[in-house]
Protein backbone atom coordinates (compact mmCIF):
# COMPACT_ATOMS: atom_id res chain seq x y z
CA UNK A 1 0.00 0.00 0.00
CA UNK A 2 1.23 3.06 -0.89
CA UNK A 3 2.85 5.51 2.14
CA UNK A 4 2.62 9.44 0.27
CA UNK A 5 -0.24 11.12 -0.33
CA UNK A 6 1.04 11.80 -4.19
CA UNK A 7 1.38 7.74 -4.47
CA UNK A 8 -2.11 7.07 -3.15
CA UNK A 9 -3.47 10.14 -5.73
CA UNK A 10 -1.67 8.00 -8.73
CA UNK A 11 -3.03 5.18 -7.52
CA UNK A 12 -6.51 6.83 -8.08
CA UNK A 13 -6.03 8.83 -11.14
CA UNK A 14 -4.64 5.69 -12.74
CA UNK A 15 -7.66 3.46 -11.45
CA UNK A 16 -9.95 6.09 -13.04
CA UNK A 17 -7.70 6.46 -16.33
CA UNK A 18 -7.42 2.74 -16.84
CA UNK A 19 -10.97 2.46 -16.48
CA UNK A 20 -11.74 5.14 -19.53
CA UNK A 21 -9.30 3.56 -21.91
CA UNK A 22 -11.22 -0.43 -21.61
CA UNK A 23 -13.88 1.64 -22.05
CA UNK A 24 -13.31 3.37 -24.97
CA UNK A 25 -11.20 0.38 -25.99
CA UNK A 26 -14.25 -2.35 -25.79
CA UNK A 27 -16.42 0.60 -27.63
CA UNK A 28 -14.29 0.60 -30.51
CA UNK A 29 -14.18 -3.11 -30.96
CA UNK A 30 -17.89 -3.13 -30.54
CA UNK A 31 -18.18 -0.43 -33.56
CA UNK A 32 -15.64 -2.61 -35.64
CA UNK A 33 -17.32 -5.74 -34.93
CA UNK A 34 -20.25 -4.32 -36.40
CA UNK A 35 -18.62 -3.58 -39.80
CA UNK A 36 -17.63 -7.18 -40.24
CA UNK A 37 -20.83 -8.43 -39.37
CA UNK A 38 -22.65 -5.89 -41.91
CA UNK A 39 -24.37 -7.07 -44.74
CA UNK A 40 -24.46 -4.79 -46.99
CA UNK A 41 -21.89 -1.71 -48.15
CA UNK A 42 -25.09 0.94 -47.70
CA UNK A 43 -25.22 -0.91 -43.83
CA UNK A 44 -21.78 -0.72 -43.01
CA UNK A 45 -20.31 2.61 -44.63
CA UNK A 46 -21.90 4.85 -42.06
CA UNK A 47 -20.77 2.03 -39.05
CA UNK A 48 -16.89 2.40 -40.84
CA UNK A 49 -16.62 6.12 -40.91
CA UNK A 50 -17.37 5.42 -36.58
CA UNK A 51 -14.89 3.00 -36.36
CA UNK A 52 -12.20 4.93 -38.24
CA UNK A 53 -12.90 7.95 -35.77
CA UNK A 54 -12.74 5.95 -32.90
CA UNK A 55 -9.54 4.26 -33.89
CA UNK A 56 -7.94 7.44 -34.75
CA UNK A 57 -9.00 8.83 -31.02
CA UNK A 58 -7.81 5.41 -29.76
CA UNK A 59 -4.02 6.15 -31.43
CA UNK A 60 -3.68 9.55 -30.58
CA UNK A 61 -4.30 8.92 -26.96
CA UNK A 62 -1.75 5.75 -27.26
CA UNK A 63 -4.74 3.54 -26.32
CA UNK A 64 -3.30 1.31 -29.29
CA UNK A 65 -0.60 1.69 -31.43
CA UNK A 66 -1.15 3.97 -34.20
CA UNK A 67 -0.23 1.65 -36.59
CA UNK A 68 -2.45 -1.14 -35.30
CA UNK A 69 -5.17 1.48 -35.52
CA UNK A 70 -3.81 2.13 -39.54
CA UNK A 71 -3.76 -1.96 -40.35
CA UNK A 72 -7.55 -2.09 -38.67
CA UNK A 73 -8.99 0.51 -40.99
CA UNK A 74 -7.05 -1.06 -44.39
CA UNK A 75 -8.81 -4.28 -43.05
CA UNK A 76 -12.32 -2.84 -42.84
CA UNK A 77 -12.13 -0.49 -46.11
CA UNK A 78 -11.28 -4.01 -48.20
CA UNK A 79 -13.92 -5.66 -46.11
CA UNK A 80 -16.66 -3.06 -47.16
CA UNK A 81 -15.19 -2.68 -50.91
CA UNK A 82 -16.12 -6.24 -51.29
CA UNK A 83 -19.36 -5.84 -49.84
CA UNK A 84 -21.78 -6.09 -52.11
Amino acid sequence: MANHKSAIKRIRSNNAKRELNRYQHKTARTIIKNVRNAKSKEEAEPMLQLAITALDKLAKKNIIHKNKAGNLKSSMQKHVNALS
